[in-house]
């Protein structure tokens, strides 16, 4: 059967049922927990359509369904086989092979020119303090929450790869300061 999702949600969901069977509120409470925000778009309604998404296309099935109490009905998913395989190739693929994903913050700095040294100096120093702060609570969280390491690795490599920009903004914002960049007059474009 042909992978017809694209959406990095199914690979938490399909990373999750690895773990265990479980239903889709208790998806979500795990993704929000490990903090998998970062990774991946969670919101109960997207999580519930890639569910069914996933069920429709053979990869994962119900395998119980019962109510506690109150709440709602709550349905249990699990692997199939097709589903398993299908998650270890699209994981594998998506590992070996890089892809242009065409970040708006590479789109926007391409023309950072537009805003004067000035402006533009100022912008890049506020992502970078933002940024810092972002790095900084989400040391704190990987620091209290008592996960194994290989359920937050991708924490990891995203405090990498948001330190490596920091110290680009920080670096490019003084270069500019220090008119190592400058900006061509208008017309020497």
């Amino acid at each position: 059967m042909a992978r017809r999702s694209r959406n990095t949600l199914a690979l938490a969901v399909l990373g999750l049922l690895m773990e265990q069977p479980s239903h889709p509120y208790e998806m979500a409470q795990t993704l929000r927990r490990r903090n998998k925000g970062t990774s991946f778009k969670v919101t109960t309604g997207s999580l519930y359509d890639v569910v069914e998404g996933l069920e429709r296309d053979g990869w994962i099935r119900a395998v119980e369904t019962g109510r506690d109490g109150n709440r709602p009905e709550r349905t249990v998913y699990e692997h199939t086989e097709l589903g398993l395989a299908e998650f270890q190739k699209w994981i594998d693929e998506l590992i070996r092979v890089p892809v242009n994903e065409y970040p708006k913050f590479v789109a926007a700095v391409s023309y950072v020119g537009v805003l004067g040294v000035e402006g533009a100096v100022d912008a890049l120093t506020e992502r970078a303090e933002r940024l810092a702060k972002s790095i900084e609570e989400t040391d704190e969280y990987v620091e209290a929450v008592h996960v194994p390491r290989l359920f937050m690795i991708e924490v990891e490599y995203a405090q990498a790869i948001r330190r490596a920009e920091v110290e680009w903004l920080r670096r490019t914002a003084a270069e500019m300061t220090e008119g190592t960049i400058t900006w061509p007059k208008p017309g020497e474009y």
